[in-house]
Parts: structure tokens; C-alpha cells; sequence
């Protein structure tokens, strides 16, 4: 009897399970992946899309060759899914499996904090990571922002590295000391999880720099005509360029599916990934799970590879009746650009009590070098 497994998104989460999948389930068993993208952006690279380092071709490549042979790929937005009965709406086709392993991320919401989107340029997206690459080049001098909208956020480096990498890239254009840099940060201190080491060494590289450091600055709303920012907290900025982390949220698929819970994120099993729903996993960005500290754990992709992993080899195990279940452990690790060819490095285990426990190395050409090699080898491995 054959059976059908339905991946829901080609994220980096996503295209691992299905992939893995693939290799372990026998012939007959159907893997089919959904994404509604056509191009899949490898994510640690829109940073270097931002300075000038990459093209968007370079970083990106056709989301239809993640579907290896005997991979079916559906081409859609997922409008709809039945967790209980494990159906999915895909524009005119309803798709059914034995089977659901949800992957389809965190989506954009900028609208969420009025006049952010008019206002300024999104450090995340391939759209936005081109035109900031178009507003540095044309930058002369001013007053630079960068902002995180909310707490918690995916990539939670991200913002941190795109300030470095900014800082540096206006340096060598020769603009810096024209420049005012600063980084409001919604969240107490950076990349809390990570632990207060972290959050000291990050810190650190960006006053050595001289950005600003403004922490527990949760935005209220922007003023794009004035160029004003204003913060809960009563303080206000002014700028002329805004470069931002924008709020998330699940796919309206996913919300109304009944599949989130209070976080408006869909609650797994920290180690096997299983949803309420018998035979329903989520992977990746889309879900949340908490950590003893009393935070979620970070939504990296580093941690979607490792939980899709699992769920495939899980999945394979179940229904071969082969091999050993395999359990997520909740480690994983982070490069953290700070230009000039060097990047830092933390890594740990995310899941240890009472606190995480994660190590800071510190920046260096090598690690610079092996987030270069990691970003071949997936465009390469996975396409």
C-alpha cells in the first residue's frame, strides 16, 4: 500500500523533509512539496545582498529543483488546510496525505505598526535587501536606524549583523563619518536567548563601531513624511534612512486551521515535532516551543534543518518499521557577520536547563569563510 506524505513549503525546513523523505521512504510512497514561491532566496545571503556582496541571482535558484526525482512539487499558495482529515487546498486542487509536515515560515507583517512599510526598507526579504543595496549606494551622509519592530523575531542575528555590515560598507565608501548610526532594538538586551555572554559580545562589537545601542525600544508607529519614528516607551528618532525587522505572524492558512495556540505560533513536541493532530508535524519558523528561561526557542533555520530531519527519519521509521526514532535536542549554531571578511560564531545547546548554554567565538576570517562554503553547499546540495 502506498502512501503520500505533503510538505507544506520549500523554505529551508521544508526542502530538508522532503528531500529526506524522498531518500527514505521506499518507491511507492509519494512525497509532494507545495511552495508558492518560484524562486527559493538562500536567507543568511540577503545580508550580503544588502552590501553589494551578491546578486539576487546568485543567492537565489528555481524552487522547483528542490524537488529531487521522485519529489512532486505543487506550485501554490496553500489556502486552506484540514489537520484533522490532513488535506490541503492549493488553488483549485484539494491535496490529501497519510501525512503533513507544516513548513510554510513566518510571513511579513509590516502593516502591523502604522507607516513602518511607507516608511523604510525591510532587511529580510529579497525585495528589500536590493533596494537598501540601492539606498546605501546613493547614501551621502545622515542619520542611519536600525530597527526591530517586536521582541522576537526569525534570524535573531539578523538585524545585529545588517548594522555591522552597514556600518562597514559606508567605511569603505567613505561616507561613515557623515553618519549617524543607531539600533532600536524592541528586545532588553541582544539575542537574549543566546544568553547574556552573547548579548555582551554582541553589544560590544556594535559600540565598538559606534552605533547606538537603544534596547527596550518597541516601535509605536513611523511618520514617513516627518522621518520620526516613536516608540512605546514615550522616546522618539529621526532619520533619514530606516532599515527594519518587520512583526511576524503564520500564514492565515495556518491561523485558521485552529493549529496555533496563545503565541499565534503552532505548538510541537519539543523533540519529535508532533502537533495535537495525529500524523501533523510542523518544522521551522511556523512553530513555537518553549524553553525552560521562559522564551521560545529562536526561529533560525538551523533548527528548521535539524527538526525536519527528525521528522522525516521519524516518519520513515513509522512507516517502514525500520530503524530507530531519532529525538531533536534542540542544538544548533550561528555565523555572525561584522563585515570586513570576518564573522563571529555561537553555538550551543538551546534546550539545556535552566539556561541555554551557548559559547561565543569571536570574529574571525575563518568563520567568515565557512558561512561562504555553507552558502555553496546548499545552493549546490539542495538544487
Amino acid at each position: 500500500m502506498s502512501r503520500t506524505a505533503l510538505v507544506l513549503g520549500a523554505g529551508l525546513g521544508g526542502m530538508v523533509a522532503a528531500q529526506e523523505l524522498r531518500r527514505l521512504l521506499p518507491a511507492a510512497d509519494r512525497v509532494v512539496l507545495v511552495e508558492r514561491e518560484d524562486r527559493h532566496v538562500f536567507p543568511p545571503s540577503l545580508l550580503w545582498l544588502m552590501v553589494g556582496s551578491r546578486t539576487a541571482e546568485a543567492i537565489s535558484r528555481p524552487s522547483e529543483h528542490a524537488a529531487r526525482r521522485g519529489i512532486e512539487f505543487v506550485r501554490g499558495e496553500v489556502s486552506a488546510i484540514d489537520p484533522a482529515a490532513k488535506t490541503v487546498r492549493v488553488g483549485e486542487r484539494t491535496l490529501q496525505g497519510e501525512a503533513l509536515v507544516i513548513a510554510l515560515g513566518a510571513e511579513y507583517a509590516p502593516q502591523a505598526v502604522p507607516g513602518l512599510a511607507e516608511a523604510g526598507l525591510c532587511i529580510y526579504t529579497r525585495a528589500g535587501a536590493s533596494a537598501i543595496h540601492a539606498a546605501l549606494e546613493g547614501f551621502s551622509g545622515g542619520r542611519l536606524v536600525v530597527m526591530t519592530a517586536v521582541p522576537q523575531y526569525k534570524c535573531p542575528a539578523g538585524p545585529y549583523e545588517a548594522a555591522l555590515l552597514v556600518e562597514d560598507f559606508l567605511a569603505r565608501k567613505g561616507v561613515r563619518a557623515h553618519t549617524e548610526i543607531d539600533f532600536h532594538a524592541a528586545e532588553p538586551a541582544p539575542m537574549m536567548v543566546a544568553g547574556p555572554e552573547m548579548g555582551r559580545a554582541v553589544r560590544g562589537l556594535l559600540e565598538a563601531r559606534g552605533i547606538g545601542y537603544h534596547p527596550e525600544h518597541a516601535v509605536k508607529s513611523v511618520d514617513a513624511g516627518a522621518q520620526r519614528i516613536a516608540f512605546a516607551n514615550g522616546a522618539e528618532a529621526e532619520f533619514d534612512l530606516l532599515l527594519y525587522v518587520p512583526p511576524h505572524r503564520a500564514s492565515a492558512a495556518v491561523r485558521d486551521a485552529g493549529l496555533t495556540g496563545e503565541a499565534g505560533w503552532i505548538p510541537v513536541a519539543r523533540h519529535t515535532l508532533a502537533t495535537k493532530f495525529p500524523g501533523v508535524y510542523a518544522v521551522g519558523d511556523v512553530t513555537t516551543i518553549p524553553l525552560k528561561m521562559g522564551r521560545p526557542l529562536p526561529k533560525a533555520g538551523v533548527f528548521a534543518h535539524g527538526e525536519a530531519e527528525v521528522v522525516a527519519h521519524n516518519l520513515a521509521c513509522e512507516w517502514t518499521g525500520k530503524g530507530e526514532r531519532r529525538q531533536f535536542d534542540g542544538s544548533g549554531m550561528c555565523f555572525i557577520e561584522t563585515g570586513g571578511g570576518r564573522a563571529g560564531m555561537g553555538s550551543g545547546n538551546f534546550y539545556a536547563e535552566p539556561l541555554p548554554q551557548v559559547s561565543v567565538r569571536a570574529p574571525s576570517l575563518l568563520w567568515h569563510g565557512a558561512k561562504v562554503l555553507y552558502e555553496k553547499y546548499w545552493l549546490w546540495r539542495r538544487f
